[in-house]
């Protein structure tokens, strides 16, 4: 599980951004769970989208499909890594900067 920082002023509309992108990243809608999202695609068995402490982050849990070629790997790694820009609002580059930080102090 990894939890995700959403950059301020993207907390307003969360649900229906992580529906939207769900969609619009992994071309399927998502089936509603307790407190979330789920979704298979690709290289992902399942792939839960839940919000985080207070609304101002996105918890996401993934289990692996092992089985799948590389191919299938890169364009799923590909299609998770544009939810979370989306989603969060940082870019891949924003998103490790931040979680060294965090780790640093």
């Amino acid at each position: 599980m990894q939890e995700y920082p959403i950059k301020r002023g993207l907390t307003k509309d969360l649900e229906v951004r992580v529906v939207a992108e769900l969609k619009n990243c992994f071309g399927k809608d998502p089936e509603k769970i307790a407190k979330g999202y789920r979704i298979t695609s690709g290289a992902l068995k399942r792939l839960d989208v839940l919000p985080g402490e207070g609304g101002k982050s996105v918890v996401i849990d993934t289990e692996s499909d092992m089985k799948v070629t590389d191919e299938v790997i890169i364009d799923t790694n590909k299609r998770f890594r544009k939810f979370l820009d989306a989603v969060t609002g940082f870019s891949t580059k924003e998103r490790v900067k931040r979680a060294k930080s965090v780790g640093g102090e």
